[in-house]
């Protein structure tokens, strides 16, 4: 049985001591209030990751880093490597973000190499996909998404394809206000569920965690989860507050 996941993914936000507090909050609800059977991990900066893994209860809730570097290390001034990553303690590290693509230039060519070196080091990629504005009103969704896939995680052995979560994420409804309808999470999620079961087999589609990452929040998370091929959500900006994060939690 697939798990459920709700990733929060703070971005550039809190300093140091916020970032601790913000995840000493978080600890409390979900130790207090969330469902056991809910994965919960938190995405911070590269420099809350030794912090948070000592804040929270690893047991339940997951460390994640935003990003990791191409190379396993070198002369590559400014970069945090899988290795050091995996050092802090952190489990999961978010691969092939809208963001990351669209600020910093992010080829397939790039994520190819992270995500070696990310399972090469023992951490579970977020790997993101999804399409712009243009893409959806051109109704060439699906094909725009598969062709992220084949370049990247469908390279990949299925053993290790196994260890991933997918996370769709409908750039024109991050940050906008906008979001997909429920039916437009569930149409792209099942599509995507198709091409896995396509390429590596029905059982290995069905174990596969397909996040949402558009604007989740806890007054529509319910009725997102509630489809059959959304496993749990990718949070921005909702998962910056604790109370927001729990509510989106308990969507399920």
């Amino acid at each position: 049985m697939r798990k459920k996941i709700v990733a929060g993914n703070w971005k550039c936000n809190t300093n140091l001591q916020e970032g601790i507090e913000l995840a000493g909050a978080v600890n409390n609800l979900v130790a207090n209030e969330a469902a056991n059977d809910v994965v919960v991990v938190l995405g911070v900066p590269f420099i809350h990751l030794t912090k948070v893994v000592e804040t929270v209860d690893t047991n339940r809730i997951g460390v994640s880093a935003q990003n990791c570097a191409a190379e396993p290390k070198g002369a590559f001034t400014g970069e945090v490597s899988a290795e050091m990553v995996k050092s802090t303690g952190a489990q999961y590290v978010i691969l092939g973000h809208s963001e990351r693509r669209e600020y910093y230039g992010e080829t397939s060519e790039v994520l190819n190499k992270k995500l070696a070196l990310a399972l090469e080091n023992g951490l579970t990629p977020i790997y993101c996909c999804g399409e712009p504005l243009e893409v959806r009103e051109a109704e060439a969704q699906n094909e725009f998404v598969k062709k992220q896939l084949e370049e990247t995680i469908f390279n990949l052995p299925v053993d290790e394809f196994k260890k991933l979560v997918i996370a769709y994420e409908p750039i024109w409804a991050i940050g906008t206000g906008k979001t997909a309808s429920s039916e437009q999470a569930q149409e792209i999620h099942a599509y995507i569920r198709s091409i896995i079961a396509e390429k590596f087999g029905e059982e290995v589609a069905e174990e596969t965690s397909i996040l949402y990452g558009g604007s989740c929040k806890p007054s529509n998370a319910k009725e997102l989860f509630a489809n059959k091929d959304v496993d749990g959500g990718l949070i921005g900006g909702a998962s910056l507050k604790a109370e927001d994060f729990l509510g989106i939690i308990k969507g399920f």
